[in-house]
């Protein structure tokens, strides 16, 4: 199974992402997304018209959205990755994989205008990522007066892997954390799983602020 990934890409880390906790081995084909464009030359755009990657093979298959590639891990190595049948998480599931494409076009797109000085309105990409942010902490609040941790369930699913990186790395935009303490609690219990791997930008348990909701200690 190849993927074309470049390492500063949030939406290439997913893929590795999910592949390390579900213990798949890849194969790396890095690719010079910058400054070289290589996603943008003949050989990748003949399997990706679209000039975007990641880019997964796994024999005849070609995959060219993160989502997709996401649930075609899952799918065939932890199906409890993809949610339970009940509709309601099925549904919660869906919508946080939709959302997840917010978060790459407005906080992807003030990482990529502040550093590697993409063009861009930066004023209205961090307002929109901001309103974002707002949406999940909401979302995720919710869930956790329902006695749950993540997006969907108690339990991680892809829509939790598909949402993390954009927003793990809102600071690179200039949209800090601080005010979002559900998310920063749900960022580390992200890292916390089994075969959590790091990127660039994001390590293992590592926050600017400590933990929003200490434990008491005992008297």
């Amino acid at each position: 199974m190849k993927l074309y990934d470049y390492i500063l890409s949030p939406s290439c880390y997913k893929i590795r992402l999910m592949a390390a906790i579900l213990g798949i081995k890849l194969d790396i084909r890095p690719v010079d997304f910058h400054p070289g464009a290589e996603h943008r030359g003949p050989e990748l755009l003949a399997l990706n018209p679209a000039g975007s990657i990641p880019i997964l093979e796994d024999g005849d298959l070609v995959l060219t959205e993160s989502c997709a590639m996401l649930a075609y891990l899952a799918a065939g190595n932890a199906p409890e990755w993809l949610g339970t049948s009940a509709p309601e998480e099925t549904a919660r599931v869906q919508q946080w994989l939709s959302f997840s494409h917010r978060l790459t076009a407005n906080l992807g797109g003030a990482r990529l205008h502040e550093m590697l000085l993409r063009p861009g309105n930066i004023d209205v990409l961090q307002r929109q990522g901001i309103a974002a942010l707002r949406e999940l902490e909401a979302g995720l609040f919710e869930q956790q007066l329902r006695g749950m941790r993540f997006l969907a369930s108690n339990s991680a699913t892809i829509a939790d892997i598909a949402c993390f990186p954009y927003v793990a790395l809102a600071p690179d935009g200039g949209i800090p954390l601080d005010p979002y303490p559900t998310i920063r609690l749900w960022l580390r219990a992200i890292r916390s799983i089994d075969g959590f791997i790091e990127m660039p930008g994001i390590h293992r348990l590592h926050e600017l602020k400590p933990d929003p909701h200490p434990a008491k200690e005992e008297s």
